[in-house]
């Protein structure tokens, strides 16, 4: 059979919150398909112990080919191309439920090769196997090497879905002092993550990919968290990692247009282009300059709004 043909994997999709889940337990995995998060991703990756990894495998095959899923995404995190299960990790998944899996994360992306290597490897087994659809790429950058690499490594493929960050392993390879919650253990003005935050969103705006912020341990902090979501979607993040359920509801609406963000863009959009049509430029709505600058806002937001409704929207890029 020929091999698929190359271009984006999928429509746009909604990535407010992505929920990671232990591959290796199968009642956690269960719960989490029901969850209602944007997309869950299914770890064989931190969240499984070495001893565990190849069972967990057989988990993963299982949740893709027997649950209900409805509309949410299905991810898995393999391990990094470094490890000796890494290969095994996409053999098995994909030739087991390669046709009901939706995106495979990439961890520790440090150059655009990293993320070749799956790509090649995924048109092979999709070849042969006689996939209907192509498999997508998230990739993440927690490495040092891989934040000065993002632009890179988000544009070594058009199987590439998102880039998300990593606040672990990165604090981990830059030596820096932060607490359990990746927070910096002294007093830091502003925003300690604002430089690899703003590196991530414009590797994935470069690529017209989505954004994806670092996941935030203390799960018993819910207004912690959604703070540390304005934040990140202050700066154009499309959404955040869920480490529990319980954040997926704070995800899913800090991340959603408002009704009246929504409906103000829908009809700046509207007025836009009657005057458009008339030859002119710019507007005046509500007592507020509208030209093409904020046109561009507009559509972000009407994309991102249609987007959470299930409906096609445009696209995550610039």
């Amino acid at each position: 059979m020929n091999p698929l043909e190359p271009g984006r994997t999928a429509a746009p999709r909604a990535r407010r919150s992505e929920l990671a889940t232990p591959a290796s337990n199968l009642k956690m995995l269960a719960k989490a398909a029901g969850a209602g998060a944007d997309l869950v991703f299914m770890d064989l990756e931190d969240a499984c112990a070495p001893n565990a990894k190849v069972q967990a495998r057989q988990n993963v095959v299982k949740m893709l080919n027997e649950a209900d899923w409805g509309t949410t995404v299905r991810a898995v995190r393999v391990n990094g191309l470094d490890t000796v299960w890494c290969h095994d990790d996409v053999m098995e998944v994909v030739m087991g439920a390669g046709e009901n899996l939706d995106v495979l994360i990439v961890p520790k992306a440090r150059h655009a090769r990293d993320v070749w290597w799956f790509d090649v490897l995924l048109g092979q087994l999709e070849a042969k196997l006689g996939l209907r659809r192509r498999i997508g790429l998230e990739v993440l950058i927690e490495e040092a090497e891989g934040l000065e690499n993002a632009v890179e490594i988000a544009t070594a493929s058009d199987r590439v879905e998102a880039v998300i960050l990593g606040a672990g392993d990165l604090t981990a390879s830059l030596h820096a002092r932060v607490d359990t919650n990746f927070a910096p253990l002294v007093p830091y003005p502003g925003d300690f993550y604002h430089y690899a935050r703003m590196r991530v969103v414009a590797a994935a705006r470069t690529a017209g990919v989505a954004a994806i912020d670092f996941p935030f341990p203390d799960y018993n902090d819910p207004d912690a968290y959604e703070r540390s979501c304005d934040t990140a979607g202050a700066l154009g993040f499309d959404g955040k990692w869920c480490i529990h359920p319980s954040q997926v509801p704070l995800a899913n609406a800090r991340f959603t247009p408002t009704a009246e963000e929504a409906e103000w863009a829908r009809r700046a959009e509207r007025a836009y282009r009657e005057a458009e049509a008339r030859g002119t430029a710019a507007i005046a709505l509500d007592g507020v300059l509208v030209d093409a600058a904020h046109m561009r806002h507009v559509r972000t937001i009407v994309s991102r709004a249609a987007q959470a409704e299930g409906r096609p929207g445009g696209t995550a890029g610039p």
